[in-house]
C-alpha cells in the first residue's frame, strides 16, 4: 500500500504558470470538441459518447496520470477497434468492452509492463502510425456517399468538396499566420459561418444524432453477464487496451522529449485504465492519449496538470450548455478536419528514410502498415511487427558469432568467441571447432561472448562431449556469473562436461 501511495501521489509540486495553464486548457478544450465528435462517428456511435469519453479521460488522466501536460480523450485508434463491435452488437457492448479494457490497462500498469514499450522498434512505430492514418482517411470516404450508399454527384458533391477543401486550407494555412487559437477550431467556425450565411444545404452533426446532454450519467452496461459475453468482448477489450497503451506511451515519450522531463509510463497506464473504467460506466466510448492535443498543449507552454483539468472541465461546459451550436456543425468541416488529422498523423519522413533503412526494417514497416489497414487490428499489427523485428535481429546476430583461434607456447589451442551464443547461432558455433585435429587441450574463451539460453547450454554440452570422446580436455574461460548460474541450473537435465584445470581456474575467472 505504501508503494502504491508513493507511486500515485499528486505531482502538484512543480511551478505553475496559472495564466498559461488556463489559457492553454481552454484552447485544448475547443480543439477537443470537433475531434471527439468525429471519432465517435467513426466508431458508429453517438457524438455524445465521444464527448463524454473526452471529458472523463481528460479529467482522470490529468489528475492521476504519469505525464503532466499530456491530454487524453476519445481517439481514432480506439474508434477503429470498436467500430465492428458497435455495428454488430450496439453501444451497450461498447461500454462493457471499455470497462474491461480499463481493467486490463490497470493490471498492466500494476505489473509495470510499461517498460515493454522499449521493445517496439522504430519501423514498427512508423508502420503503426501510417496504418492508423490510412484508416482514418478511408473512413472519411463514407461522407461522400448518399444515404443509400451511392457516391454523390453533381452540385452536392462539388459543394461538399469545396467546403472540405476550404477546411483543409484553413487548417494548413492559419498556423503560418497565427497560433493564438487552434486552426481546426477556426476552420470549423469559418465553415459554419459560410453554411449559415449562404444557407447551404449540407449534412450537419444534428442530422446524424443529437448531442444534447448534461453531466455524464452513471450507467451499468445493459448486457447479459455470461461467459459468452466475455468471450465476445474480451478480444476487443484486449486490442483496445493494447492500442491505447501503445499510443499513450508513444505520446508520453514525445512529450518527454519536448519538455525535457521524464514521465512515468506505469503510472500513466494505471491512470488510462482507471479513466476507461469510469468512461465505460459514464456512457463514454473510452480512449487514450491524444498526440495532436498534447502537442497543442505543450506548444502553448503548459507543463503542469492544471491545463488538462481546465480542458476537461470546459469540455463539460460545452456539452451542458453549447449542444445546440455543436449540432449545427457541418459534417464537411469535420471531414476536412479528419483528413488533415490523417495527413498530419502519417509519418512522411518514413519515405525519405527508405533508402537509408535496411531492407528488413522497410519490410517490417510496410507489413505493419498493411496489417493495420486491412485487418483494422492495430495491436496485432504491432505484435507482428515486434516478432518479425526480433526474428530479424536474431538472424543477424546468429551470423555475427566468430571464433579467433591461436595455439599458445604450451600447445593449448584457444578459441576466443565473439558474439552471443543462443539458439540462432548454435549451428555456426559448432562449425568453428576442429575436434579431430585440435591438440589434447583447448580453451574456449567467452570474454567477448555470452551463454544466453538452453540451446547454448546444449551446444556446450555437445562440444565438450565430442572432445571427451576423443580423449581431449575442454576448459570454459571467462564465463560471466549469470552464465555460470545458467549452467548450474541446467545440471539436472543436461550434463555439461566442463573440465577445470587447477592451474587456470578458468571457469570462475572474472572479466
Amino acid at each position: 500500500m505504501k508503494r502504491l501511495l508513493n507511486l500515485y501521489r499528486f505531482d502538484f509540486s512543480e511551478p505553475v504558470n496559472y495564466k498559461t495553464e488556463i489559457l492553454s486548457g481552454v484552447t485544448v478544450s475547443l480543439a477537443l470538441v470537433p475531434e471527439a465528435v468525429a471519432f465517435a462517428l467513426i466508431a458508429g456511435l453517438s457524438p455524445l459518447t465521444g464527448l463524454y469519453a473526452a471529458f472523463v479521460m481528460g479529467l482522470v488522466t490529468s489528475i492521476f496520470g504519469g505525464r503532466p501536460g499530456m491530454i487524453s480523450g476519445a481517439t481514432g485508434a480506439v474508434a477503429v477497434v470498436l467500430v465492428t463491435l458497435a455495428q454488430s452488437h450496439g453501444v451497450e457492448y461498447i461500454f462493457a468492452t471499455v470497462v474491461l479494457a480499463g481493467l486490463i490497462q490497470v493490471t498492466a500498469g500494476m505489473l509495470k509492463l510499461g517498460k515493454l514499450m522499449r521493445l517496439v522498434p522504430h519501423p514498427v512505430i512508423f508502420g503503426f502510425v501510417n496504418g492508423l492514418a490510412v484508416i482514418i482517411f478511408m473512413s472519411q470516404l463514407a461522407q461522400f456517399k448518399t444515404p443509400t450508399g451511392e457516391w454523390m454527384t453533381g452540385d452536392s458533391l462539388y459543394m461538399l468538396l469545396g467546403l472540405v477543401a476550404l477546411t483543409m486550407l484553413i487548417i494548413w494555412g492559419l498556423p503560418k499566420l497565427s497560433k493564438a487559437l487552434p486552426a481546426s477550431l477556426i476552420a470549423i467556425l469559418v465553415i459554419f459561418a459560410v453554411v449559415v450565411t449562404f444557407n447551404i444545404d449540407t449534412r450537419t452533426v444534428g442530422d446524424i444524432a443529437s448531442i444534447k446532454g448534461g453531466f455524464p450519467p452513471f450507467h451499468i452496461p445493459a448486457i447479459p453477464f455470461t461467459l459468452e459475453t466475455l468471450k465476445l468482448i474480451f478480444p476487443y477489450a484486449l486490442i483496445m487496451a493494447g492500442v491505447g497503451l501503445i499510443e499513450s506511451l508513444l505520446t508520453l515519450n514525445i512529450v518527454d522529449e519536448i519538455t525535457e522531463t521524464r514521465g512515468h509510463g506505469n503510472k500513466e497506464a494505471v491512470a488510462q485504465g482507471a479513466a476507461n473504467i469510469l468512461s465505460g460506466f459514464f456512457s463514454g466510448m473510452g480512449g487514450c492519449a491524444m498526440i495532436g492535443q498534447s502537442l497543442i498543449n505543450t506548444s502553448a507552454g503548459a507543463r503542469a496538470r492544471l491545463s488538462g483539468i481546465v480542458a476537461a472541465v470546459m469540455l463539460l461546459v460545452f456539452i451542458m450548455f453549447g449542444s445546440g451550436l455543436i449540432e449545427k456543425l457541418p459534417m464537411a468541416a469535420l471531414t476536412g478536419l479528419m483528413i488533415m488529422v490523417s495527413i498530419g498523423t502519417f509519418e512522411w519522413a518514413s519515405f525519405s528514410t527508405i533508402n537509408r533503412m535496411p531492407n528488413s526494417d522497410i519490410f517490417v514497416m510496410v507489413l505493419v502498415t498493411l496489417v493495420t489497414v486491412f485487418l483494422h487490428n492495430l495491436a496485432l499489427a504491432v505484435i507482428v511487427g515486434v516478432i518479425i523485428a526480433a526474428l530479424v535481429f536474431a538472424w543477424d546476430n546468429a551470423k555475427r558469432i566468430r571464433a579467433r583461434k591461436h595455439v599458445d607456447e604450451d600447445g593449448i589451442k584457444h578459441y576466443e568467441i565473439y558474439g552471443p551464443l543462443f539458439f540462432g547461432s548454435v549451428s555456426v558455433f559448432n562449425e568453428k571447432f576442429d575436434v579431430l585435429n585440435d591438440p589434447e587441450e583447448i580453451i574456449i574463451d567467452f570474454a567477448e561472448s555470452r551463454v544466453v539460453d538452453m540451446s547454448a547450454i546444449e551446444a556446450l554440452n555437445k562440444i565438450t562431449e565430442r572432445y571427451s570422446k576423443v580423449g581431449k580436455k575442454v576448459h570454459l574461460q571467462h564465463l560471466s556469473k549469470d552464465c555460470i548460474a545458467l549452467l548450474e541450473n541446467a545440471e539436472a537435465i543436461i550434463d555439461v562436461n566442463v573440465l577445470e584445470d587447477p592451474k587456470y581456474k578458468l571457469a570462475v575467472d572474472k572479466i
